[in-house]
């Protein structure tokens, strides 16, 4: 009776706010390797679309022209701590809104340092399109792109967590050593291009190139004249990506990117799994603390429900700090997610395993916005990777560029399913030393070993 009386709320609450929010939401996370100009790309889409005013901006530019890094002036429109000021570069994952004539979008700006790559997959956990910046600048286009270059591995991550369309957001053509040349352009797309179908992207279907200039502003709201590009701006882009199907009629999943302790507790993160609303009764997941939704922002302006894919921001009732976590997950009390500490999980091992991978191997799960230190506990049947069967003999190690069936064991109890049944909660990455070493689909949870 109590759950019918919740659902009855819920659905006076949704029919409500519904006729007055008929905008799509979109989350768009710009990666790419360090000073590709991703926070100043978008700080300019800030301006354009209104988000920023100009006497913010006439401040920020006057700012930075007294420390002597006037370049900087519009990534200060994300970049808002000290810390990312003081170094000209994102360290965590900044986050904010604008909105076009079809939609309304939240912008996740990555690091695109190699020491916080972490940061950036609990960004890309949180995303639905990503935007790789990519700088024509001579020898810069070459260090992200080469080894030890962030550009592969962010395209490799992003396509880890689910996104498929990509756009390839070629920066900097207005730089002294392009001039919007189409020779550059050209070698950018092709080289490119050949690496993200190696990566398993659609080309055809999921991938667009765009020339843009973030600091001056060509070509991102409106469409710049350009003698070898008469396609449409990077916002028409974003604004042309096909409708995402959202699944709100399932079990309520809100993987937790952050807390924040302030009158109370409030955590953030993306509705993977269907929808929320006040008063609703919830469960946090893996330690079943239950609670309540007290207040629920998104954009942030405050707000009386929230539906699968909206970033949002919730308050809870009577919780403690130890009660949550990043990586635990807010659920529908009824239904709350799996909680495991072992499961049988395909992987894929990439380049940068370093020598062999065998039973006892340790390495660093990101599944989700959770990370956990976990054992590769055994290697249960190698894959032929063209016709996906097994191998009859049990294999002792694995190198790379292989496929195997591994059993994984976790130090703690996290939040898990298969990757049939909810692929957001079920496909991860392992790392080790600074390097994603293997790819992986969850194919069963284990019930948790004592």
């Amino acid at each position: 009776m109590a759950k019918d009386l919740q659902s009855e709320e819920a659905a006076a609450l949704f029919t409500e706010e519904d006729a007055t929010d008929k905008k799509e939401k979109m989350s768009v996370i710009f990666i790419g390797h360090v000073d590709a100009g991703k926070s100043t790309l978008g700080g300019q889409i800030l301006v354009q679309t209104g988000m920023v005013d100009k006497r913010t901006i006439e401040k920020y530019e006057r700012e930075s022209k007294e420390l002597g890094r006037e370049s900087w002036y519009l990534s200060w429109a994300l970049d808002t701590n000290d810390e990312e000021r003081d170094k000209g570069k994102t360290v965590y994952v900044g986050k904010a809104f604008f909105e076009t004539e079809k939609r309304r979008f939240t912008i996740l700006d990555a690091p695109g340092h190699k020491s916080y790559v972490p940061n950036m997959i609990n960004g890309a956990a949180q995303a639905d399109v990503a935007v790789l910046v990519i700088s024509a600048r001579r020898g810069e286009f070459e260090a992200g792109y080469e080894r030890g270059g962030q550009t592969k591995e962010h395209a490799v991550l992003v396509k880890t967590n689910g996104i498929n369309k990509l756009i390839v957001a070629v920066n900097k053509m207005d730089d002294p050593t392009v001039e919007w040349s189409k020779q550059r352009y050209d070698e950018i797309v092709t080289e490119m291009t050949k690496y993200l179908k190696n990566v398993g992207f659609n080309i055809k279907n999921d991938i667009y190139f765009v020339p843009i200039s973030g600091f001056t502003g060509k070509n991102i709201k409106e469409r710049h004249p350009c003698p070898f590009y008469s396609g449409p701006s990077l916002l028409e882009l974003l604004d042309s990506i096909p409708a995402i199907d959202r699944n709100i009629n399932a079990p309520l999943m809100i993987p937790i990117a952050e807390k924040v302790k302030d009158m109370g507790m409030l955590v953030t993160g993306k509705i993977e799994f269907g929808k929320v609303f006040l008063g609703q009764k919830v469960v946090i997941m893996p330690n079943k603390t239950t609670s309540e939704v007290m207040e629920i922002g998104r954009d942030d302006n405050p707000v009386k429900h929230a539906v699968a894919g909206e970033n949002v921001t919730l308050k809870l009732k009577n919780l403690n700090e130890n009660d949550v976590l990043p990586g635990f997950l807010v659920c529908d009390a009824s239904l709350p997610v799996k909680v495991s500490n072992s499961f049988i999980a395909r992987i894929q091992i990439l380049d940068n395993l370093k020598s062999i991978m065998s039973a006892g191997y340790q390495t660093v799960l990101h599944i989700h916005t959770c990370v956990e230190e976990v054992v590769v506990g055994d290697l249960l049947h190698l894959i032929d990777r063209k016709t996906k069967k097994r191998f009859a003999k049990k294999p002792a190690f694995v190198k790379k560029n292989q496929l195997v069936d591994v059993r994984i064991d976790c130090a703690g109890l996290i939040c898990v399913e298969t990757f049939k049944d909810f692929p957001q909660l079920g496909r991860f990455t392992l790392r080790n030393e600074n390097e994603t070493i293997a790819l992986g689909k969850i194919l069963k949870v284990l019930d948790p070993k004592q």
